[in-house]
């Protein structure tokens, strides 16, 4: 493997964008109501199709490129994963609504927070890290009283997977709706809409897709579209305007949006999930979870407490503990002198720990060298570990 020069960017999100998402993003201005717009629409529904792994579809204007073969569509949002997931929650849920939002971390806590301003909601808080006591969550739709279940999918801030299969199993079994915030899961690790009978899903573009931050995309099922329909229809529709799902699903057939689209954005996206196609969905998978394997692996070997449940750490993120005598001041060094970044912690654990990101195009190399960089500014801070052949780890 040849050695890896230059900076290592290796946080979660914003990741590393390639030179063609870059150059589409440098298109010069266009209208968002011409032919060429809809052809950028066409070709990014095609892409978000395909990182959704859902059926595939035409990049081509005028062939409903946002729908396949199967019960899902797809629409991008002009506004960052936050702003997807606000949209499918205001829409779906009238304000009497009750949802069940099971969280062990900072971006599941914001789901169920978002849900407290649009509707009634049961929040499970699970300490960061710590799995879901699938039990308590079965007892709890047992009671056939929430319209539905929403949960992180990839949880960033502790570096946890959820158990999503078996979540969508007993919400299918007890009919009740899964809605899933994939902001961090989609294109970076294995996501099935269909099976898990998920009736919408978030994403973001500058996550595991390794796209421009602030745009994103959701996917839907007719069951969806259907409830926010009757709830629109009916006058008991929480106050929204620019998020108004039923606003834009009437643009959707036409390739367009209801509002003026991030347009150069939807360009470097677009260009993004091109190269994802060339890589492969699968193969993607597989490399993310190889590095976070990697990671999961060297760093546990020199010593070091990983925060998530071992069975369900995460292949985008690994959240890793600092030593005693470590804090912050280790990643700013790490920066500035060791030319490689990675991100700290949040509320509760900041200053107690550092978070390695393991997705989008993240190579092999760039983590190897990354790694090495990181071992040699702890040996900087006086914290002695031995020597290990890092390489070996990938």
């Amino acid at each position: 493997m040849a050695e890896y020069r230059g900076d290592c960017f290796l946080v979660p999100g914003p990741v590393r964008m390639n030179q063609n998402c870059l150059d589409a993003m440098a298109t010069p201005v266009i209208t968002a109501r011409g032919k060429e717009f809809r052809e950028v629409m066409a070709e990014l529904n095609s892409g978000l199709r395909y990182a959704f792994n859902l059926t595939p579809s035409k990049p081509e204007k005028h062939t409903q490129s946002w729908s396949g073969e199967d019960d899902f569509k797809v629409m991008a949002v002009s506004g960052s994963g936050t702003a997807a997931m606000e949209m499918i929650i205001a829409n779906r849920f009238r304000p009497n609504d009750l949802v069940l939002v099971p969280t062990n971390g900072k971006f599941g806590e914001r789901v169920a927070e978002m849900c407290k301003r649009f509707c009634n909601v049961k929040h499970i808080k699970y300490d960061w890290g710590r799995a879901f006591d699938l039990y308590e969550l079965e007892q709890q739709l047992e009671r056939k009283c929430y319209e539905a279940l929403l949960i992180c999918h990839n949880e960033t801030s502790s570096g946890i997977t959820q158990d999503a299969p078996a979540i969508a199993e007993m919400c299918n079994r007890y009919q009740t709706s899964f809605i899933l915030d994939g902001i961090t899961s989609i294109g970076g690790l294995p996501v099935d809409l269909t099976t898990w009978n998920v009736e919408a899903a978030a994403m973001g573009a500058q996550k595991c897709t390794a796209g421009p931050s602030g745009i994103a995309a959701i996917a839907f099922n007719s069951r969806f579209h259907d409830r926010c329909k009757a709830i629109k229809e009916q006058g008991d529709i929480n106050a929204l305007f620019y998020l108004d799902f039923i606003s834009a699903y009437s643009k959707g057939n036409d390739d367009q949006t209801p509002w003026t689209p991030a347009i150069n954005l939807a360009m470097g996206w677009s260009a993004a999930l091109n190269t994802l196609k060339e890589e492969g969905l699968a193969k993607r998978w597989e490399r993310c979870q190889n590095l976070s394997n990697g990671v999961q692996n060297l760093f546990s070997d020199l010593g070091f407490e990983l925060l998530a449940d071992l069975s369900q750490r995460s292949p985008t993120v690994t959240a890793i503990l600092y030593p005693e005598g470590i804090d912050d001041s280790w990643r700013t060094d790490l920066k500035e002198k060791f030319d490689t970044q990675v991100i700290g912690a949040q509320d509760h654990l900041k200053g107690k720990m550092f978070r390695i990101g393991s997705m989008g195009e993240t190579t092999a190399a760039e983590m190897i060298e990354g790694c090495k960089r990181m071992i040699e500014c702890f040996k900087h801070h006086g914290h002695k570990l031995p020597d290990v052949d890092v390489a070996s780890y990938f």
